[in-house]
């Protein structure tokens, strides 16, 4: 997958099988650099994820590291964020001259009046800690979308991509240090900031919000039905979903949507799949998440069913108002009720109303 995507997915989907998995806790760092910053896009960026939430900022505009979460800011103090801001300072550096050598190593034109173009540096790196005391770690760049070079950790060798990309390889290859630091760091130290960071953020980072479920349903194409199960408010980001036909799952008929933020603190998604209504309606949508003791299951209820029973309920009201309005008739005729007669010209008596520095490419 482009580091692009993965810049986007900071989780993923899960199909159900045991409960689902709370997933790993993670601690993950995103570096972009463009070579054409406009509004609202700095020339460079540096963000940091604790559990896919964003804890702290650095950008070429501010030159500074902030804080983003109130937990992290609470709990250290301005040595820390200098310390951050100086080290993202030398990225920045590291990063504006890595960007010209990659254009030159493109044939890409660095004179924008010659039509040189927007081009972008990506990096993301960082650790994973899981329930059994494994854990994992990535370092991995990209030039315009499309993977560049990675980290095989554990050879402490570096993967290229493409041609390009071998150079970078063979010089970082020829220094061994700069493979082991990442490894070490990895390894050790962004564990161990990692559990420092769960420790800050424990109330936060370390709830269970149950999810919610609302199963939809709208016409598609040659008559068949969409049927859509969008799950919210749930804490953490791992969760499972998927629709079972009398009973059973079918993963592979199941379109999987990606999970997002829902701005609250929550995260939300949904699952559809497309049915004939003519041949089956036992439909329903399963939801597995860390917070729920058992898997949540919400039913469909065909349009069809509800229309029937209003459909019935309607007919009954309307011949109760027709028996009630004949009953009131025959009282006013019983009483001697007449209408009065209608006049020529006369008005109507009604009306309606309704880490380091970088390592340079």
């Amino acid at each position: 997958m482009a580091l692009a995507l993965r810049l986007l997915l900071l989780g993923a989907v899960a199909l159900p099988g045991a409960l689902c998995d709370p997933g790993p806790h993670s601690l993950r760092y995103f570096y972009t650099g463009v070579s054409e910053p406009g509004p609202g896009l700095p020339q460079f960026s540096v963000d940091g994820y604790v559990d896919g939430q964003l804890t702290d900022r650095y950008d070429s505009e501010t030159r500074r590291k902030v804080p983003r979460a109130e937990w992290l800011a609470r709990n250290e103090g301005p040595e820390y964020w200098e310390r951050r801001t100086q080290n993202s300072r030398g990225w920045q550096t590291a990063y504006r001259v890595s960007l010209n050598t990659l254009r030159e190593r493109y044939n890409q034109s660095t004179d924008e009046c010659a039509g040189g173009g927007f081009h972008t540096l990506q990096l993301m790196y960082g650790c994973e800690l899981w329930a059994d005391g494994s854990i994992r770690g990535y370092f991995q760049y990209g030039y315009d979308g499309r993977d560049f070079i990675s980290l095989d950790k554990d050879q402490e060798t570096w993967v290229a991509a493409d041609d390009a990309a071998q150079i970078t390889k063979r010089k970082w290859e020829a220094d061994r240090s700069i493979a082991q630091t990442r490894r070490a760091y990895l390894e050790q130290e962004c564990i161990e900031w990692l559990e420092k960071y769960l420790a800050y953020g424990r109330e936060t980072l370390q709830r269970r919000e149950r999810p919610r479920v609302q199963v939809s349903d709208r016409p598609s194409r040659d008559g068949l039905t969409t049927l859509s199960c969008r799950v919210h408010g749930f804490y953490p980001r791992s969760v499972a979903v998927v629709w079972l036909k009398k009973g059973v799952a079918v993963p592979q008929e199941t379109i999987q949507w990606d999970v997002l933020p829902s701005g609250d603190g929550t995260y939300q998604t949904r699952a559809t799949i497309e049915i004939d209504p003519s041949k089956e309606t036992d439909y329903t949508c399963c939801v597995e998440h860390p917070s729920l003791p058992e898997d949540l299951r919400v039913p469909w209820a065909p349009k069809s069913c509800v229309t029937l029973i209003v459909g019935i309920v309607l007919g009954v009201l309307v011949l109760a108002a027709a028996v009630a309005g004949a009953v009131l008739c025959l009282r006013k005729k019983k009483s001697g009720y007449k209408a009065a007669a209608a006049h020529d010209g006369s008005a109507s008596s009604g009306s309606n109303q309704g880490s380091d520095t970088g390592v340079r490419a």
